[in-house]
């Protein structure tokens, strides 16, 4: 009998699947070891070849090189993955976790904003980190120079959470190689890459929805308009949690994003009582356990002339699957496995926001 842990790393690690397409894959066949079987049938259907397999090799090698660096594989199902993480379509199927997860269970809040911050704005940022680990608040961050570090520092001795966009066992940026570890060992460390994966542009934003899913709410401190923690505080809206913004001179280009996120709605923060007032309201125990695919049920079954009609729906240009619905007329379920099968063929690309196009 196969190890459903090993089967579940393979198929994760498997070309074409993402987090959604893992988590529809599951809700159609109910185990992966069914779903990497079911594969080759689903591909085919979608006008191309099976995807890739993840050696199973390779998988038994990240195994035992993510035990060996005291890490552990935290997957989607597990009695300890986060809750809110997994409330997000796109929970990542697998994590891979340093140090005490336990800190995600507390109230938690993400704390980002600019690389290249004012010093008033660090220290404004370490303070408010500081303040809410003595309220018993956990703070996320991303480990990236700036906000991130000096949100880390103020909250390492009551609680932090690192997320990186790289394999737990790189550090970057190199300089915060020091305070990576020690977020591993007095905190907790989060990476969705395998070990040894470099911090490559495209992991960015992915990195980005596991902070905003991991909080309640999201303080912006210093960005500017089309910074990286700009999209942090769109997915948290997304996700329907709070987004929070701190103000800023109108004549710094650094405070410009959270200008125009408090001009558009986002909470005013100027301390850390702004902070809890946003966030402690929720009753963590209101929040939806997380659902095995979509629309409750498995997906459909669809004929020749219902995957041509969604075919011809998709372009170059992404488009939000709501609206392949609408225009199909055809039930969720059945667009769902026809964007699965081309997913899958190689043929799909997803985009943020629910939204796909042809590859």
């Amino acid at each position: 009998m196969s190890d459903p842990r090993a089967d579940a790393l393979q198929l994760i690690r498997s070309a074409n699947v993402g987090p959604i397409t893992y988590r529809q894959l599951i809700a159609r066949f109910g185990t992966p070891a069914a779903a990497i079987e079911a594969l080759p049938m689903l591909a085919a259907r979608g006008g191309g070849r099976a995807p890739l397999l993840a050696d199973p090799r390779l998988v038994a090698r990240e195994f035992a090189t993510v035990e060996k660096l005291g890490a552990r594989h935290l997957f989607l199902g597990d009695s300890d993955y986060p809750e809110l993480l997994a409330e997000l379509d796109t929970a990542p199927p697998a994590l891979i976790v340093r140090g005490k997860l336990s800190l995600t269970q507390r109230t938690c809040v993400a704390m980002v904003g600019a690389r290249n911050a004012s010093a008033a704005a660090c220290r404004f940022a370490r303070q408010l980190a500081l303040g809410l680990g003595e309220e018993g608040v956990t703070v996320i961050s991303g480990l990236a120079r700036g906000i991130d570090t000096a949100a880390h520092l103020g909250s390492l001795a009551r609680g932090t959470v690192g997320v990186i966009a790289s394999g737990i066992d790189i550090a970057f940026p190199p300089e915060n190689r020091e305070l990576q570890g020690r977020v591993g060992d007095e905190g907790l460390l989060v990476a969705e890459q395998p070990p040894g994966t470099e911090p490559l542009a495209r992991f960015f934003p992915s990195r980005n929805r596991i902070i905003a899913g991991l909080a309640l709410g999201t303080v912006v401190v210093e960005a500017a308009p089309r910074s990286g923690s700009l999209i942090t505080a769109r997915l948290a809206a997304e996700a329907g949690r709070d987004v929070m913004a701190v103000p800023g001179s109108p004549l710094d280009p650094r405070a410009q994003g959270c200008n125009l996120l408090i001009r558009e709605g986002a909470t005013l923060v100027q301390s850390v009582a702004d902070i809890l007032e946003a966030v402690r309201p929720i009753d963590l125990r209101s929040v939806r356990s997380p659902v095995n695919g979509f629309g409750g049920g498995p997906a459909g079954d669809p004929g020749d002339a219902e995957r041509a009609t969604v075919t011809r729906l998709l372009g170059p240009v992404p488009v939000s699957v709501d609206e392949l619905i609408r225009q199909s007329g055809l039930a969720p379920a059945v667009v769902q496995t026809v964007l699965l099968e081309l997913e899958l063929a190689g043929r799909l690309e997803r985009h943020a926001g629910g939204r796909a196009s042809l590859g």
